[in-house]
């Protein structure tokens, strides 16, 4: 791995730092993983661009019905008393004019069929009415439609040459639908990342484990598994590490050789069994360390080699709440994005609180209307919380 991120702007001088202070540090240093692949649109969810995506045509390519109707030329269409014409054709999507388009004449037409040459409007079927005649089926179309009614002209949605999607933008559903529109069956992303996950403590077992006095079933591994791979990032657990200080030196020695990042839940505060932190400073660098927050004041961030590691809390309020804080924008900066922090809503507050001076306090909550009617969050029920 070629992983550069990693400079003296991440210097950690032991000193607790302030929630904007370590956003800070982490902004500063971080670059994006710069190999890049060819994807194939069905494997490209949830990863980078690394180039634009251009329209090589208009979309849509050809002026078409957008709705099931018939197609008639306004030159021939009195709007103010309506008008009759024969039937002279049939038009499908993807399919060729059955017929032909002769002067004062219409021809039944398909939603996102091309309109024949000549022909600009379409009446909605539902507003016409058909009549039998000795010379064939007519159509009669009421007054009052505007030329080029119910028609969706080329390039409407974008024209040839423009932008479709920019670079360091992350994919979503909608987006590989507007790559598909443009024919592109592959588009230049950056790699995925490489992410390996750590629960330590001699407490902690995995779900389906028998139930012990004194344990306590690890739910950051599932979260934190869950939350990396919605980034569109590879992510391998690496099970719970003891409360051993060799081994665990092995196995983050070990991982960081393969990975990109490792993300750890506990062992990053001063207890005596906390040894996730020794082993960061024995093995790389510490770049942070200790932020006023609560939850989540243990968080760490450093390097071992060319692999950058955060050490997450072991409450899994705390490890969410850092991942969402912190691990995430980093993982969007190593992907190929910008950094993104978390959106922000201002909502009016519908309970008081008192906090340590100095300390930025998360609070989970949940919204609901007030007496008067108007948005507030509220403290989240204690049952709820636990």
């Amino acid at each position: 791995m070629n992983n550069k991120n990693l400079n003296d702007c991440f210097a950690h001088d032991g000193a607790m730092l302030t929630h904007e202070q370590a956003l800070e540090k982490l902004t500063t240093g971080l670059s994006p993983i710069e190999e890049t692949r060819s994807m194939a649109l069905d494997d490209a969810m949830g990863l980078v661009l690394a180039q634009p995506v251009v329209a090589p045509r208009n979309i849509p390519a050809h002026t078409n019905s957008a709705v099931d109707g018939y197609g008639f030329s306004f030159a021939d269409y009195d709007p103010k008393a309506g008008s009759q014409f024969a039937v002279t054709g049939t038009m499908a999507a993807g399919a060729p004019l059955e017929g032909e388009v002769v002067s004062n004449s219409a021809i039944r037409i398909f939603t996102g069929a091309a309109m024949p040459q000549g022909l600009e409007s379409v009446v909605m079927q539902e507003d016409v009415a058909l009549l039998s005649s000795a010379h064939g089926e007519q159509v009669k179309i009421p007054a009052g439609l505007k030329c080029g009614a119910n028609v969706r002209l080329a390039g409407e949605d974008v024209r040839a040459g423009a932008t479709v999607l920019t670079a360091n933008r992350r994919l979503s559903p909608q987006d590989l639908a507007a790559i598909a529109s443009t024919g592109a069956s592959k588009i230049a992303c950056y790699r995925p990342l490489k992410v390996a996950i750590f629960s330590t403590g001699d407490e902690v077992i995995r779900p389906g484990a028998p139930f012990e006095h004194g344990k306590v079933y690890d739910s950051n591994a599932a979260m934190l598994r869950g939350l990396i791979c919605k980034m569109g990032a590879s992510c391998d657990d690496l099970g719970v590490l003891p409360d051993d200080e060799k081994l665990i030196e092995e196995a983050l020695a070990g991982a960081a050789q393969s990975h990109d990042i490792l993300l750890t839940s506990g062992g990053v505060s001063v207890g005596e069994l906390d040894f996730v932190l020794k082993a960061l400073h024995k093995l790389g660098s510490v770049h942070l360390w200790k932020i006023a927050i609560k939850p989540g004041r243990p968080m760490s961030f450093g390097q071992i080699g060319n692999c950058l590691m955060l050490g997450l809390p072991g409450n899994p309020v705390a490890a969410f709440l850092c991942f969402l804080l912190y691990a995430q924008p980093v993982l969007s900066v190593l992907s190929g994005q910008q950094w993104q922090s978390p959106t922000r809503y201002k909502v009016r507050a519908g309970f008081s609180m008192r906090k340590k001076p100095g300390r930025r306090e998360f609070l989970r909550g949940v919204l609901d209307h007030g007496d008067d009617g108007m948005l507030q969050v509220k403290n989240m029920p204690a049952m709820v919380r636990g």
